[in-house]
């Protein structure tokens, strides 16, 4: 195992439809920092966005580009959670991004790793919002 220290998953990609919308979406309901965002020609762009604590992994948020990748838009797990948003302090963060309204598909709920909800990204892809118990 000592080959593989020092090693991290950095950054994970979301594919979405638009840009700019996307943006406005994870850095205005979800409170997500803008990290980069750079022209890489034919209309494309690097564009990451990373929790505001700057903690955890940062989303590439890559513009559909062919059917197949259209077709993924919202459904990148067939379904399941897809990602998980972990916070110290549950109740704020739920109370602030219903304020912001994204929309949680289900109430909190207390399991036996910490309190959870389920919520829906701009197009449909499903997180967790998690306080573990510590």
């Amino acid at each position: 195992m000592s080959g593989f220290v020092g090693r991290r998953v950095a950054t994970v990609s979301v594919v979405v439809a638009d840009y700019d919308q996307a943006i406005a979406w994870y850095v205005g309901k979800l409170g997500f920092s803008l990290v980069e965002d750079v022209e890489l020609g034919g209309g494309k762009r690097w564009v990451t966005v990373e929790p505001g604590s700057g903690q955890g992994a940062r989303l590439l948020l890559a513009k559909a580009d062919g059917e197949n990748q259209v077709a993924a838009i919202g459904n990148q797990t067939g379904g399941r959670v897809f990602l998980f948003l972990e916070t110290d302090d549950f109740a704020r963060d739920h109370a602030t991004m219903l304020a912001n309204g994204v929309e949680f598909r289900e109430e909190p709920r207390h399991e036996a790793y910490g309190t959870v909800a389920v919520f829906a990204d701009l197009h449909g892809n499903l997180w967790d919002l998690i306080e573990p118990k510590r």
